[in-house]
């Protein structure tokens, strides 16, 4: 436990440091927390010593990653969206195990297959071309068995962006994904940095998870189904009200405000490219 069974990684220095005494007063005295970049390896070089059993990560999104970092991935699966780089990381470091049918989601007896738990934003989750790609591996070789789906605020302050969790493993591939939409409290419409989400609101997901039924929070559809629809994960609820959306009008105007910060960025590159050329 001490040497040869957690380890992490995190190239900032102040969560570094938290990190490190976070375990430290947890009784590790010798964390193992990389501190630097964790997507500088090429993808070809992680072989089998280097693979692990469980990963459970909130990786980074929204940033960009440089074209060096870029270059470590396949060709076609090159991008610089740090959510899709890290996914493609987490399925290459789980341990290839073979583990029969019947010991999926827990079943039966025998040697659980390496498996992963992944925070994601919903880009990840209707994106195409190289993300497209990238979940098409996913739901061919791996077994993404659930997808639960993260109310509105759940890392705010941070980020607005909804978000979702990834379940997977490598016993696949998957015939099937369940989604299970995690509600918001009653007379909740969004969660802030003063009043987080808890764990005890997990407890009918829980209590769910053996069971697998359908009701009137969780679904599932077909792997064939989402391989022919461009493996598009964005499945709404289909027990869901017809109620449009609103988002808070706080999230509109910061997203307003991104999106013309990148409009005047573009147009101050084209305006600085039409001045050179003349």
């Amino acid at each position: 436990m001490q040497e040869a069974s957690l380890f992490g990684c995190e190239p900032k220095p102040l969560p570094y440091l938290l990190c490190q005494m976070n375990l430290l007063l947890h009784g590790l005295d010798a964390p193992q927390i990389d501190p630097l970049n964790a997507l500088r390896h090429k993808l070809t070089d992680i072989g089998e010593r280097d693979r692990v059993d469980v990963i459970l990560t909130n990786p980074p999104f929204g940033g960009e990653e440089e074209k060096g970092i870029q270059g470590n991935f396949p060709e076609d699966k090159q991008t610089a969206e740090t959510a899709l780089l890290f996914l493609q990381l987490i399925m290459r470091k789980l341990r290839k195990q073979s583990v029969p049918l019947a010991h999926r989601m827990g079943e039966g007896s025998g040697e659980r297959a390496a498996r992963a738990a992944v925070v994601v934003p919903n880009g990840t989750l209707f994106g195409d071309g190289v993300c497209a790609r990238i979940k098409e591996e996913l739901l061919k070789e791996f077994n993404l068995h659930t997808i639960v789906r993260l109310p509105n605020g759940v890392f705010a302050p941070y980020t607005g962006i909804p978000t979702n969790i990834l379940f997977f493993d490598r016993s696949g591939p998957a015939r099937e994904v369940w989604y299970y939409e995690q509600p918001l409290p009653e007379g909740r419409k969004n969660y802030t940095k003063t009043a987080p989400i808890q764990f005890e609101e997990f407890a009918d997901c829980i209590a769910w998870w053996g069971k697998r039924e359908e009701n009137e929070r969780a679904w599932k559809v077909p792997v064939a189904e989402l391989l022919a629809n461009g493996c598009n994960l964005d499945r709404k609820n289909p027990a869901a009200r017809e109620d449009i959306a609103h988002l808070p009008p706080q999230q509109i105007a910061a997203d307003i405000l991104k999106k013309e910060q990148r409009i005047a960025e573009i147009m101050r590159n084209i305006s600085k490219l039409l001045s050179q050329s003349t």
